[in-house]
């Protein structure tokens, strides 16, 4: 789960005799780069140690500092949710305001648990009105339903709002969106947890498709509100993503680390017709053991005319090696039969040395579900749960009546029998929000859309 601590004891193949982590930061912290020890060949690379980054910041307060009219926001959106069809809502729009005013999604949902209180997590990118680029915010909670949020750019460790913004610099992979895709807890001999963020970063560069396509292979893929506009036509389009880390001492303030690609991702896109050669997108990774970091990622496989999951694999979570195309669409007439993307894997408690993997669907008109699968190594062998979507788009007045996606699961340690399910959802207008869903029991091929606390 989360909460768990490893130790990264080696180093993948670099053929440079020696290297250092260079870092860009967002925020006022400062970041010092370790070098690390002189890389061999892979047989000897096990006694290798690999320094991660000490960040620490320079303005900590114990108090969390929300935009002032927050309050008064939430008591709008809980009147909201009370007097419209919003079952399973958790999260909206931002304030008209605020940074996420017009489209919020891909949630990371994280849960940690204290002596005397639960603290809840949530990485999610957003943007507003004026903009066609994502950032990616926080926002915490004291049970996973009720979020506090800001309107604006962090100022202060533990206040919540812009966590990462895009970079700047011409060259860089991650200039023109960013979204998050998951966080996991590291860290090193000598320094304390790290928090390492993988996320996908989309540049400037356009990607071509020839001959008609089934469905629309919008990359990012943009949910944007009718009555918005955009003035620089930036929806419908394809763009080259990438994977991307950034890394963190608390969570809040973050430094990016360069990859081995140019653009300072960790990794290219596949050449001539490899199924992934358009782009990747959503890495979610998953620490096997000390040593096995493996990362699930999303494209378009031209030559099918389908959605995706692919893999890859590490041992020291920057440096990795594809495997190749696990998952591909479903059957006919199926809600995933042009494809899958987005997965969320966990390893499941209940069933020692079983996979858990919630995706999303893309059914024959284009419109989004979630599904599950299971493996017994996390690697090629995944099966499907069912034939059917674990969660669908919801009745026809429903806030997420348009689809639902970008899944993230969290088992409830306190009770091994129920699992969280934070998606995103499309309503009317392309109307974004992050909805939740619990499963029933022991039986987690199907979930209910929350309703309620029940005394």
């Amino acid at each position: 789960m989360a909460n768990s601590t490893f130790f990264i004891k080696t180093a993948w193949l670099s053929s440079r005799p020696e290297a250092v982590l260079s870092l860009h930061a967002y925020g006022r912290f400062f970041c010092s780069s370790f070098p690390t020890h002189q890389r061999g060949s892979f047989s000897n690379s096990r006694n290798i140690t690999r320094f991660l980054t000490h960040c620490y910041n320079t303005n900590k307060s114990p108090a969390i500092e929300l935009d002032p009219n927050s309050a008064a926001d939430q008591h709008d959106v809980e009147t909201s949710l009370a007097s419209t069809c919003s079952q399973g809502l958790v999260f909206d729009l931002g304030p008209n305001t605020s940074w996420d005013s017009a489209e919020i999604g891909s949630p990371v949902v994280k849960r940690y648990m204290g002596d005397n209180e639960e603290r809840w997590y949530m990485w999610y990118h957003g943007r507003d009105g004026n903009s066609s680029s994502d950032s990616i915010g926080l926002a915490v909670s004291s049970n996973g339903i009720h979020w506090a949020r800001g309107a604006g750019d962090v100022s202060s460790c533990e206040d919540a709002g812009v966590v990462i913004k895009c970079r700047e610099n011409w060259w860089a992979f991650d200039r023109e969106s960013i979204r998050p895709s998951e966080m996991v807890v590291m860290s090193s001999p000598m320094y304390s947890a790290v928090y390492w963020l993988y996320y996908s970063g989309y540049s400037s560069e356009q990607v071509e498709i020839t001959g008609g396509e089934k469905i629309c292979i919008e990359n990012p893929e943009r949910n944007h509100l009718e009555d918005i506009k955009n003035e620089n036509h930036t929806f419908g389009k394809i763009y080259k993503s990438l994977p991307g880390l950034a890394c963190s001492q608390d969570s809040w303030y973050w430094a990016r680390i360069e990859g081995d690609h140019h653009s300072g991702a960790l990794f290219d896109v596949g050449s001539g017709n490899e199924w992934d050669s358009l782009f990747i997108a959503g890495p979610h990774v998953v620490v096997h053991s000390n040593d096995d970091l493996r990362m699930y990622y999303h494209s378009f496989d031209v030559r099918k005319g389908e959605f995706a999951i692919g893999m890859a694999r590490s041992r020291d979570g920057i440096r990795w090696i594809k495997l190749g195309k696990i998952m591909g669409g479903g059957s006919n007439g199926c809600f995933d039969e042009l494809g899958v993307k987005n997965a969320c894997v966990r390893k499941d408690q209940l069933i020692k040395g079983y996979y858990l993997m919630a995706y999303e669907g893309v059914g024959p008109d284009g419109k989004r579900s979630i599904g599950l699968a299971v493996s017994p190594d996390g690697l090629k062998n995944w099966k499907r749960i069912q034939e059917e979507a674990a969660l669908e788009a919801s009745e026809e007045d429903g806030w997420d009546n348009k689809g639902v996606g970008s899944p993230c699961l969290v088992r409830m340690e306190d009770n091994l029998d129920e699992w969280r399910l934070y998606y995103v959802g499309i309503g009317q207008g392309g109307r974004t929000g992050i909805g939740m869903a619990v499963s029933q029991g022991s039986h987690i091929n199907n979930f209910t859309r929350w309703s309620g606390f029940h005394l």
